[in-house]
């Protein structure tokens, strides 16, 4: 790989966002931070950082909160798996590092919820060491430079653009150069038809030379979602409604939810509240929801006022059903 980093480095100069991150820079902040953006474009992950920092603004306040806390943070951002990985390394690191972040990628590698590119941008954005971080935007700007005409989902391909990265990281810029590949990819090399009228590197893109930007990256076929048909129960007695657990493996595992399973026919006595499609990565939720008034209390449910419902931490799927409880002032 041809060392590219002057004419990166000088577009970042000029080109970089604001972005919360970006500021303050510690080990901890980057890491929150790279573990929101897995999965979250950045204007919907902005906000949740300054939200969870003003409420967790160190390792040690994030280790000692509850998991309902964590969870309630996190509320929206979907993928919850992160959140309480997140939460289990907070407490690892306070408990076996004093709560200091390990400074080699290595070491980060181990840590719980920490992979090849979480570790990589922390030990190059908050330690300055040369160290790739190597996610779907940086491997969509290498596969147009090169032309790289292999699928690029396999951990060899990463593990090669890695090595070639490493060879070129400029002394003393570690961090911006990191930042910079992320930026060219998110907002320049972007899917589809990227602006290579705006990008540093485009004179040295052989995709661009060839016409054929749309070609690459070679992604992996994606294997099409499977749909399930659900009843939502919005179960309601006097000022309570009723509330439940989900078990603490798999989907949505430990978060809240409304009554639901996948008996097609309308329940008894429901009355219709709506339709509403939630997707997955590998599941479709075709949901339709009933409200339901019970004389009493029926068991296996937890049953709460709305403010009660209102501190925990529920998916987005049941956003609309959400609603129109509080719009009926439940």
């Amino acid at each position: 790989m041809e060392d590219f980093s002057p004419e990166l480095l000088a577009w970042y100069e000029k080109n970089a966002r604001e972005l919360p991150w970006r500021q303050d820079i510690t080990p901890y902040r980057v890491w929150v931070s790279e573990i929101m953006l897995q999965q979250t474009r950045i204007e919907a992950a902005r906000g949740y950082f300054q939200r969870f920092m003003a409420a967790l603004p160190t390792v040690e306040a994030l280790a000692g909160a509850e998991e309902d806390t964590v969870l309630k943070l996190w509320e929206g951002l979907g993928y919850y798996s992160r959140a309480r990985n997140l939460h289990a390394c907070a407490k690892m690191l306070v408990e076996e590092y004093g709560g200091v972040f390990p400074r080699s990628a290595e070491e980060l590698r181990a840590l719980p919820g920490i992979g090849d590119y979480t570790a990589g941008a922390i030990a190059s954005i908050a330690f300055g060491l040369p160290e790739p971080a190597v996610d779907g935007n940086v491997l969509r700007v290498l596969a147009r430079l090169s032309r790289f005409s292999q699928c690029v989902g396999s951990e060899k391909v990463k593990s090669r653009f890695r090595e070639e990265l490493r060879a070129i990281y400029p002394a003393g810029r570690c961090a911006d150069f990191t930042s910079a590949l992320m930026e060219l990819g998110e907002t320049v090399c972007t899917p589809g038809v990227p602006d290579c009228g705006r990008c540093p590197l485009a004179g040295r893109c052989l995709a661009h030379a060839a016409g054929e930007e749309s070609l690459y990256p070679v992604l992996p076929e994606k294997k099409p979602r499977r749909i399930e048909e659900r009843r939502v129960l919005l179960l309601r007695c006097g000022d309570k409604t009723a509330v439940r657990r989900r078990p603490a493996k798999g989907l949505l595992a430990g978060l809240w939810e409304l009554p639901n399973d996948t008996i097609p026919e309308p329940p008894e006595g429901g009355r219709p509240c709506g339709e509403a499609v939630h997707i997955f990565s590998h599941v479709e939720w075709h949901m339709k929801g009933y409200l339901l008034d019970c004389r009493e209390e029926a068991p296996g449910c937890t049953w709460v006022t709305g403010e009660e419902r209102r501190a925990l931490a529920f998916p987005t799927a049941f956003r609309p059903y959400l609603d129109i409880l509080e719009e009926l002032g439940l």
